[in-house]
């Protein structure tokens, strides 16, 4: 019971922290390149909704979509979601922990960080980049698909390279990486977009240098909590 008291406060601890430095980091960097795109997405979309031609649909919201007013609803609603994700990972990796038995401390955290940015990120961007709105996109279902096949292929190279630490491990380790990306991610029947290319390109590389930033962060928090968890059990026991 002590134990389980100990990881859960930890990963309340490491998804709060890390959580809130996402989504700083996100409302600094990645909010006003989604803004930016918005504008461009709206400039694409008069025309359309203007066309008389039947055979265009023209680009129109569902009058009962909800979406979050722009501002400081926006804001909090961006902000919760950030927290949230943030907790979901933390209790994603204090669960693959404890299942695996490799234990997080502040000394291995970065690694741990490292290992959940490449799973969770950066091996399915390869595939499928981060996107802006009107950008074109495959089927939700087969991206989907391909997305968590690709994570749980790079979560279980990552674990049997840790695990055995031979060459056989490795190499098989670097066909299940490699296996997704030469079956490839599902793309759009046309890639033309209304977004500039150097937006779109800035999105990508600032998602990815936030979201590298939020695992470090995660990791070594997550361990530093863990371990001084430890310890204050440790001293009460010895108490």
């Amino acid at each position: 019971m002590a134990l389980f008291q100990r990881l859960f406060f930890a990963v309340l601890l490491a998804g709060l922290i890390s959580g809130a430095a996402m989504t700083a980091l996100q409302q600094w960097r990645v909010v006003p390149l989604i803004v930016a795109a918005e504008a461009f997405e709206g400039e694409e979309a008069a025309p359309a909704a203007h066309s008389h031609d039947a055979a265009t649909p023209a680009h129109s919201h569902d009058a009962d979509e909800w979406m979050p007013a722009d501002g400081l609803e926006r804001t909090a609603f961006t902000v919760a979601t950030g927290l949230f994700a943030a907790l979901g990972f933390a209790f994603v990796l204090s669960a693959v922990s404890v299942l695996t038995g490799f234990e997080v401390t502040v000394r291995n955290g970065v690694v741990w960080g490292l290992a959940g940015f490449a799973v969770f990120q950066l091996a399915p961007a390869f595939g499928l980049p981060p996107e802006l709105p009107g950008m074109p996109a495959a089927d939700v279902v087969a991206r989907q698909i391909w997305w968590w096949g690709t994570a749980l292929a790079t979560a279980t190279a990552i674990y049997g390279m840790a695990k055995f630490r031979n060459a056989a491990a490795v190499v098989i380790g670097i066909v299940l990486i490699v296996v997704p990306h030469v079956i490839g991610a599902p793309q759009p029947a046309e890639h033309a977009s209304g977004v500039p290319a150097p937006l779109a390109a800035a999105f990508a590389a600032n998602s990815l240098a936030v979201g590298l930033g939020f695992w470090l962060l995660l990791g070594t928090a997550y361990g530093y909590a863990v371990d001084r968890l430890g310890q204050r059990s440790a001293k009460a026991v010895t108490a």
